[in-house]
């Protein structure tokens, strides 16, 4: 189960593996496939010491003067943006080749491989896997890295404490004219192409990375070493996440509980997809 568990979550995380269809049997949505159920399901990891996600208590936040400013590279690419699928659990953006990220803090560069989303129920049930001093925003997006010099062998990245890198965001729904960021209305335009799980298009050339974190300032962020937020759970994660949210209209957040299908159009909305808080790990952040 060890096994199987593990390269199924791999094909949901990481774009460039090859996948057979086959599922593991953990969900968001039923009591018997929960988040409260994973530490049986992959019980390595999703019980260990070291897990994601957690609430941030700023007042704990250690300084680190060695948390230096990002580098992104092709993060202004309008045409790395390369396909976006209904996973059943999540959208994933897979990204092409070339996405990068280097600095943070980081011990080298690491390859961006894809970003995901997590969300609760709507703009007014917060759905955000991290939390601050107990807030939990509306949504989370996660950008996920892994360590460049394994040449995509993602069986290295989990095996090493820091093999992969995500890059958490906060999103805040706004009613507000000017937070209605014309990229974000440009993703949301493939929700109705993925309504069903498994559902896959390629995307169009015109969005970049740097569009959707637009008016976010990724010079302050929060640093921890955790997990994985979904089985197989691996600690293998070197965690940022940054202190000012995306903000998109709450018309959009509202899409993503109301378009997507856990599997076919007769199976339940996509909703409260996001794992509950772990216990606590040190956290640090620039001085």
């Amino acid at each position: 189960m060890k096994v199987f568990v593990t390269s199924v979550f791999v094909c949901v995380l990481i774009s460039r593996i090859n996948c057979d269809g086959n599922s593991v049997d953990w969900c968001y949505h039923l009591p018997t496939c929960d988040d409260s159920t994973w530490p049986d399901i992959a019980t390595d990891y999703c019980a260990g010491s070291r897990q994601s996600p957690i609430n941030i208590d700023k007042s704990a936040a250690a300084p680190d003067s060695s948390l230096s400013p990002f580098n992104f590279v092709n993060f202004n690419s309008k045409s790395s943006l390369k396909s976006i699928k209904n996973t059943g659990k999540t959208v994933k953006v897979s990204f092409d080749s070339g996405v990068k990220i280097s600095g943070g803090g980081l011990s080298e560069e690491y390859d961006s491989l894809q970003f995901h989303l997590h969300w609760g129920n709507g703009a007014s049930t917060p759905g955000s896997e991290h939390t601050v001093d107990g807030k939990r925003y509306p949504m989370e997006l996660h950008i996920v890295n892994m360590k460049s010099s394994y040449n995509g062998d993602i069986s290295l990245g989990l095996a090493d404490s820091t093999g992969l890198a995500a890059l958490g965001f906060f999103i805040q729904g706004s009613s507000a004219p000017a937070n209605q960021p014309r990229s974000w209305r440009n993703l949301a335009s493939y929700l109705s192409k993925i309504t069903k799980g498994g559902d896959s298009v390629e995307m169009r050339p015109g969005i970049s990375l740097d569009d959707l974190l637009e008016g976010v300032d990724r010079t302050k962020y929060y640093r921890y070493l955790g997990s994985l937020t979904t089985p197989s759970c691996n600690e293998a994660v070197v965690w940022t996440v940054f202190k000012e949210p995306i903000e998109i209209s709450e018309e959009l957040i509202e899409l993503f509980s109301n378009t997507l299908h856990v599997s076919d159009s007769s199976s339940p909305f996509m909703r409260n997809v996001y794992r509950n808080i772990q216990q606590d790990q040190p956290v640090t952040t620039q001085p």
